[in-house]
């Protein structure tokens, strides 16, 4: 089992690189994102009481929510620095996501070109004199040619899940940051 996936690594060939690449950036950005993206590290229950019950805002210091709370304590006349202030927090929790979708479209396009230049590999070994392949490395090396694109289909679509995901999260704190956003502007008025 170990030496079948040695093989199946060295049937891509120098594309392998980029291919691990591909696979440690998205892995990096998935977990910490998804840590990022806590709802402790958002927007805590205790400070979303606060800011819907209109009492004074204690904890959280470092979240999204307490940040935004923050600046629009700092900017109490001005409404829309505070919404483009919550616009850019929100970007903020997008970081590193659009990566994401760059890997799940590069990298089965690396791996289908590891798989043409292996089966260019393959059919130049065609013997001129018969005009056909040694049976046995032909569906050996069509074999190891394939494998570049399965090693791309297995980093693209753990990326296209991770990315729908993140984004469907962040989407959701936006919607709620939204409503909380104008609590937090009913009380700068009064």
């Amino acid at each position: 089992m170990f030496f079948a996936a040695i093989e199946v690594f060295k049937g891509a060939g120098l594309l392998i690189y980029p291919l691990g690449l591909c696979s440690a950036v998205a892995v990096f950005i998935i977990f910490e994102r998804a840590f990022a993206l806590r709802r402790v590290a958002v927007m805590p229950q205790d400070l979303v009481d606060a800011v819907v019950a209109g009492r004074p805002l204690v904890g959280g210091k470092h979240t999204v929510l307490a940040r935004i709370v923050e600046f629009a304590e700092q900017h109490q006349n001005d409404a829309g620095a505070i919404k483009a202030f919550a616009r850019l927090e929100i970007n903020r929790m997008e970081r590193g996501i659009p990566y994401l979708d760059v890997i799940y479209a590069a990298a089965p396009l690396i791996g289908l070109t590891g798989t043409v230049t292996g089966l260019l590999r393959v059919f130049s070994q065609i013997s001129p004199d018969t005009g056909l392949p040694d049976p046995v490395q032909f569906t050996s090396g069509v074999a190891l040619a394939l494998s570049a694109t399965v090693i791309g289909l297995t980093i693209a679509i753990p990326s296209l899940v991770g990315s729908g995901y993140l984004q469907r999260k962040i989407e959701n704190y936006a919607a709620q940051l939204d409503v909380l956003l104008e609590r937090i502007l009913q009380r700068g008025r009064s």
